[in-house]
């Protein structure tokens, strides 16, 4: 007798779609308004392994008060001590964060 393969088979840290589950993450961030400061902390998070889901940026007095919403399924703190290491960055605050699972 053979045994039936399902149809579907689901890949573990995977959905249906077999697209990885991932958390979502809130990061506040206070940097200097310099030029490509954006493009490179946008950057660390890309190669960090997240991707910007939402970001709010407003500019203060020489400054950037960044508001992030990342997904991705790599530890946050990993990405958090990354971005303190950028020179014009002066604080990464983790905020809320929730499980979520990309349907």
């Amino acid at each position: 007798m053979s045994q039936a393969i399902p149809s579907t088979t689901t890949i573990p840290g995977t959905t249906k779609s077999g697209i990885a589950s991932s958390n979502r993450h809130v990061l506040h961030c206070r940097m200097q308004s310099e030029p490509a400061g954006l493009e490179r902390l946008c950057r660390v998070v890309r190669v960090r392994g997240f991707r910007i889901a939402s970001m709010s940026v407003e500019s203060s007095g020489g400054h950037f008060n960044i508001a992030l919403t990342l997904e991705g399924s790599r530890p946050i703190s990993m990405l958090q001590s990354q971005l303190l290491k950028l020179h014009t960055v002066g604080e990464v605050v983790l905020g809320a964060q929730q499980a979520r699972s990309v349907a």
